[in-house]
């Protein structure tokens, strides 16, 4: 990927958690000129502009143990799919989300690029929390508590099999010598 080239992809999702308001992070992040500021830092940034995205208000909950599954899982795909064009174009994706179950999407996205070009991707997660919780082990049934699980393959299928295939990311890499 040519690092000169930034695809920026909103993914204004907040279905993945029970508080109202982080959709709007690709709004703001582009109202505090990110695209403009990236740009002076000499990159060359394409916006590719906001995943469709349900809403609370007109969707049904679903199951307690993974609310909004469905609408999380499509919303996923559609993202995993923007991200894969662009790292496939050679762009680096650059998601703006939403709550953190958009990290489903985005890993998915960047593996199946990878996976394309019979490549491994590595992956750093940083938050506060593990993420690692599943249907079976979360007490809110926040979507948003479950991305680094389904990377690793354990979680619903719908999530775990993004682009026919899981894991994403392998938990455990051979050490190099």
């Amino acid at each position: 990927m040519r690092q000169s080239h930034i695809a920026i992809i909103g993914a204004p999702l907040d279905l993945g958690q029970g508080r109202r308001g982080v959709d709007m992070g690709p709004s703001a992040m582009r109202v505090a000129n990110l695209n403009k500021r990236l740009g002076s830092l000499g990159y060359h940034v394409e916006d590719f502009g906001n995943i469709a995205v349900e809403q609370p208000e007109t969707t049904p909950e679903g199951p307690v143990s993974a609310r909004y599954l469905p609408q999380i899982a499509e919303t996923c795909s559609r993202l995993g799919m923007a991200v894969d064009e662009a790292a496939s174009q050679g762009k680096v994706p650059l998601v703006l989300g939403g709550d953190h179950s958009v990290a489903i999407g985005s890993v998915a996205g960047i593996s199946n690029c990878f996976r394309k070009q019979n490549k491994q991707v590595g992956l750093i997660w940083i938050d506060a929390h593990a993420d690692m919780n599943t249907p079976d082990s979360s007490s809110s049934g926040n979507v948003h508590g479950m991305p680094l699980a389904c990377c690793l393959g354990m979680g619903p299928p719908e999530l775990t099999h993004l682009f026919g295939y899981s894991p994403k990311v392998a938990a455990r890499r051979p050490r190099c010598h």
